[in-house]
This record gives C-alpha cells, sequence and structure tokens, in this order.
C-alpha cells in the first residue's frame, strides 16, 4: 500500500495591515489599491500556468479623483503606472514578509528600507484594449519571470485591469531590483 501525499495547502494571502504599511509612501488621495491578495505558484488559476507565473496579486481599487488633471471620467496612462506600482508593491512586500520567491531571503525591514530608492521600472508598455471606468476596478500583477545581472535583480511582470463592464488594459512592466541582489543566479536579462 503507498502512502497518500498530502495536498498542499493554497497559500492565499490577504494582509490589510501590510497593504496599509506599502501605501504610506503615497500621499492619502492618491491610495488607489483599496484590497489586495497574493496567490503564489500552487494556487494560481489554470489560465495563468502557460505563462509561467511564479506569484501574482490581485485587488480591488477606486480613483474617485484623478491626483493631477480634472475627471477625464476613464482609467489613463497615468493612472495604470500608479495602480500597477502600487499592487506591485504589495506583491513583492508580501513575498518578503512571508518569505517567498522572489524576495524568500529578504526580511520586511529590508522591503521597507529599499521600496522607494532600489525598485525601477526599466521598461514599462501599456495597451488600453478598451475605454475603463475608473470609480470601482480590479487589477492583477503577476510575476513571469526573474533574471539576475551582476547586483540587480529583474522581475518580468504582466498586469491587467479590468472594471467589471468590458473596460480593460493590460501591460508588462520590466522591474529592477538594484543593490545587493539576494536572487539566485538566473539568466541573463537578454534570455
Amino acid at each position: 500500500m503507498s502512502a497518500i501525499e498530502p495536498k498542499a495547502s493554497p497559500l492565499i494571502v490577504e494582509d490589510p495591515a501590510l497593504l496599509q504599511q506599502v501605501l504610506l509612501p503615497y500621499k492619502p488621495h492618491c491610495r488607489y489599491l483599496l484590497r489586495a491578495h497574493l496567490e503564489h505558484e500552487g494556487v494560481l488559476p489554470p489560465e495563468t500556468r502557460s505563462r509561467a507565473v511564479r506569484a501574482a496579486a490581485v485587488g480591488t481599487f477606486s480613483i474617485p479623483e484623478s491626483c493631477y488633471i480634472a475627471d477625464t471620467g476613464h482609467f489613463n496612462a497615468v493612472e495604470f503606472n500608479i495602480c500597477y506600482n502600487q499592487l506591485a508593491y504589495y506583491l513583492l512586500a508580501t513575498c518578503a514578509s512571508r518569505q517567498l520567491e522572489p524576495l524568500a531571503s529578504w526580511s520586511i525591514e529590508e522591503y521597507r528600507r529599499r521600496q522607494l530608492s532600489d525598485f525601477l521600472i526599466v521598461q514599462f508598455s501599456s495597451s488600453f484594449r478598451r475605454q475603463m471606468k475608473s470609480a470601482h476596478f480590479t487589477g492583477r500583477v503577476e510575476i513571469s519571470k526573474v533574471m539576475s545581472r551582476g547586483k540587480s535583480m529583474f522581475l518580468k511582470t504582466y498586469c491587467r485591469f479590468e472594471d467589471g463592464h468590458g473596460g480593460m488594459s493590460e501591460g508588462e512592466p520590466l522591474i529592477a531590483i538594484t543593490g545587493e541582489s539576494d536572487a539566485p543566479p538566473a539568466a541573463s536579462l537578454g534570455a
């Protein structure tokens, strides 16, 4: 008789206190991310497996008023970037606080110390497939590849925002985490 291997528990993490800490650098009227949770490798939905997703964060957003322009009535490129940043920061902070890849060797204190100074978007593209309303929408940021070059770690990401009424935008930002990298050796950036 063979032993039955226990199934791994799904790892879905919602941490409202951590979310509030992640959003502290933002001015109060620019904190668009209301709720978020982390999904890590073993619990990702089947449709993400073809993209080799390692970790993802899903969030609920609201932009009652733009922080920089009169109301346009729709989600725009600046707001896309701010929302991406907030959800990506939550994703990485949760990985650090739970000691999960790609920041398994980090503490949450190291994450906080490096959040603003060492996380850079080095490549950013976004597409607006259908006009989105910004009053209430959801977003998803996925890490699909982790690479290292010298002392920097690079994260290939995919993001998508939807308003539930057919509005949708997506992008593929590349993040660099500069400085002393705790990343394991990986493919070069060109791979």
